[in-house]
């Protein structure tokens, strides 16, 4: 379940999450300037986190490409892989169960490394940064888009205490490591080199998500569901206004983070 991609300020339902989503796929590509050009499109990209494959089966019908996709989890390695064979695209998109901090390929594999909403999930920000780097071909272009906190003003060492605890209930109930900044990304990938790097901040942009996701949860389908899926996601849902709440109060940013490993 992926933040989607809004107008800042407008009022969504439900319906509209799957249109914003795809337009989340289309801006992080247009953010990064990925080329449209058949002959300069990724041919070869690896989905690190990639869940259920959305984004891995978007990507191979977009630019026929060959798309490799990791997950911790060998229920979502499975739910993909059999989508993708549902969807004919089986021989261009495939799954595994695989660490993202140490990615089972050679160096230098991938034109795209394409990273949606993983990074938060990391517990080695700096090891996950450098095999992203290290799985990109030379020239290839690298899109992380993540959860991150605020950047830090110069004078401050670390997060006021009410950011921090508030960030820590979000951390329990998602099971997320500690977090980072969009400059901490930024800073990770200047000391290793990389061209053009560029970040942005679309937390405007998926503000209008949270509320629809609790309009819907609200509903009596939407509670029934609840029920049925156990405690550990009713703990999440009920998290949800904090999520609300740190990106009202400029605590959470939704940040994508785009680069280019130099040519040889």
């Amino acid at each position: 379940m992926h933040h989607g991609y809004y107008e800042p300020g407008s009022d969504v339902s439900g319906s509209d999450h799957r249109a914003a989503q795809i337009r989340m796929v289309e801006e992080s590509l247009r953010f990064a300037g990925i080329s449209e050009d058949p002959a300069n499109r990724p041919k070869r990209i690896v989905d690190v986190g990639c869940g259920i494959g959305g984004s891995s089966r978007y990507l191979a019908r977009k630019y026929g490409a060959k798309c490799q996709g990791i997950t911790l989890s060998p229920v979502q390695a499975g739910r993909a892989n059999a989508l993708a064979n549902a969807q004919g695209l089986a021989d261009q998109v495939c799954f595994e169960v695989a660490d993202a901090l140490n990615q089972p390929f050679p160096d230098d594999q991938f034109d795209l490394v394409w990273s949606m909403e993983s990074g938060e999930h990391m517990p080695d920000k700096p090891k996950f940064v450098k095999e992203l780097v290290r799985v990109a071909a030379p020239g290839g272009t690298i899109i992380v888009v993540t959860w991150c906190h605020r950047d830090l003003g110069p004078s401050e060492e670390s997060l006021q205490p009410w950011e921090q605890k508030l960030l820590n209930r979000i951390c329990d109930a998602y099971y997320l490591p500690e977090w980072c900044s969009t400059s901490d990304y930024v800073k990770l990938f200047q000391s290793l080199s990389l061209q053009d790097i560029k970040a942005g901040d679309w937390t405007e942009n998926v503000a209008p998500f949270w509320p629809a996701v609790i309009r819907s949860a609200l509903t009596w389908k939407g509670f029934t569901s609840l029920l049925r899926s156990g405690l550990k996601t009713i703990k999440g849902a009920l998290v949800m206004p904090l999520m609300i709440e740190g990106f009202q109060k400029g605590v959470i940013k939704f940040a994508i983070i785009a680069c280019r490993k130099p040519a040889e």
